[in-house]
């Protein structure tokens, strides 16, 4: 009884020697049929990308520049955009808040929302030609929303609480 249960573990290790030689004798003809370069391998490969068609507006196309980085772009489009801004386009309407109204009565400081795209010497530009006042300072901000926000500094000679009064915001 003991012989035959030591034969049969002595031909199990054989079996087991002889399916792993035929793993390894298998897996060298595989690698064998395979280029040494993974790049080359298409049929393993899975492509994950979608590539879209490009696509742009009128606008993007004329100034497109396959150098150009995304910032030189935009700023590209956003100058034209300003540029074709007029000063009515610029002052949307005036803040008519209990904080700027008494920015308007103690710094002589007009509020305004504006466009979003218009800058700080355009809507100084604007100011200038619609009330034909003088400026002092411009400061801007955006809010959460996404508006733009406005205040107008003016000189000393002109007064912001005459200029509300005109525009009848008091």
């Amino acid at each position: 009884m003991g012989s035959s249960v030591l034969v049969q573990s002595m031909s199990t290790q054989v079996d087991s020697y002889q399916k792993a030689n035929l793993r390894i004798q298998w897996y060298s003809k595989e690698s064998n049929k395979k280029s040494s370069n993974p790049n080359n391998n298409k049929e393993d490969q899975i492509s994950v990308s979608v590539h879209h068609p490009k696509t742009y507006d009128q606008t993007s196309v004329a100034i497109h520049h396959p150098r150009a980085t995304t910032r030189e772009r935009n700023s590209l489009l956003y100058t034209e955009v300003r540029n074709k801004l007029d000063h009515y386009q610029i002052l949307k309407y005036p803040l008519v808040t209990e904080f700027a109204m008494k920015m308007i009565v103690n710094e002589n400081t007009l509020a305004f929302i504006v466009d979003k795209h218009a800058n700080k010497k355009n809507i100084r530009d604007a100011v200038e030609k619609m009330f034909s006042i003088q400026t002092k300072k411009v400061n801007t901000l955006i809010n959460f929303d996404g508006t733009k926000k406005a205040y107008i500094k003016l000189t000393k000679g002109y007064s912001a609480l005459d200029l509300a009064k005109k525009i009848k915001i008091i």
